[in-house]
């Protein structure tokens, strides 16, 4: 009864590597404030003079900014909030892309509700915050 027979130790050894595959893959905290972030806060888009952060801020509720790196290695920073659309709030994620020397954003996915919006509409809206 003490020594580890085969069938034990081919139980033990799957186990472990569940086990590390959950540790290094599993679920991960957000990252609510790195440079990326800050960058994407402070950045103006054309024809406005007001940071993204103050755009976003003032109008839309529960403001949430995340980084996240994709599997191909984008950095992304994504807000998520209640915005005013159709006169009503909806649940707004919005997501930039940051290049790796911060020198450039650009817009990329919207989801209203869960559900992906068009370019135009996500442009239409950004600038309309922007204002």
């Amino acid at each position: 009864m003490g020594k580890l027979s085969k069938r034990n130790i081919l139980w033990i050894v799957p186990i472990g590597i569940l086990g590390i595959f959950w540790y290094f893959y599993g679920p991960q905290k957000d990252i609510t404030e790195n440079e990326y972030i800050t960058y994407v806060k402070n950045y103006s888009v054309e024809n406005s003079s007001q940071s993204l952060e103050k755009s976003f801020e003032s109008s839309c509720k529960n403001p949430y900014w995340v980084y996240f790196e994709t599997q191909k290695g984008q950095d992304v920073v994504e807000f998520e909030g209640e915005c005013p659309i159709n006169d009503k709030n909806e649940k707004v994620n919005v997501q930039f892309l940051v290049d790796r020397d911060m020198t450039n954003v650009r817009h990329g996915a919207m989801l209203v509700d869960s559900v992906l919006q068009e370019e135009a509409d996500r442009d239409e809206f950004i600038v309309a915050l922007t204002k």
